[in-house]
């Protein structure tokens, strides 16, 4: 059984976040507000099925998918790119391989107790986001 991640979650620590979009090639104006944000996450998990909704004051991105389903994911909200997507679950972790323009591309999610954990990697880039579960 897969871990449940159903849930609102509220960011509580973002880490090398602007290399990360650095790496991303995302420019300096958008780097610069992006930084000053802290995204919450609305997670619905139903089966195989999974809806992540990143919510900022500045910019919305919505991932609908399902696990172990290839699809073309356009990625117009972060970095104007679109991407070849796989979200499998490894273990207790969820990952995601995005294959496009930019190597070693993905992420992954996982929970520990009322914290859940978002890694973030391009070329070589990782940035450690944490989020903290709302009642």
């Amino acid at each position: 059984m897969p871990v449940d991640l159903n849930g609102y979650w509220k960011m509580v620590s973002n880490e090398n976040f602007e290399d990360y979009l650095k790496a991303l090639d995302v420019n300096l104006a958008i780097r610069k507000i992006a930084n000053l944000l802290k995204p919450d996450k609305d997670i619905s998990q139903n089966g195989n099925h999974i809806t992540i909704k990143t919510l900022s004051t500045f910019k919305n991105y919505n991932m609908d998918f399902e696990v172990g389903k290839e699809f073309e994911e356009d990625l117009s909200g972060v970095d104007d790119r679109r991407c070849r997507t796989t979200v499998a679950w490894e273990g207790d972790k969820l990952v995601c391989v995005q294959k496009g323009e930019k190597d070693g591309r993905g992420w992954t999610h996982w929970r520990e107790g009322d914290l859940l954990h978002l890694e973030l990697r391009v070329c070589g880039v990782v940035c450690k986001q944490v989020f903290k579960k709302q009642n």
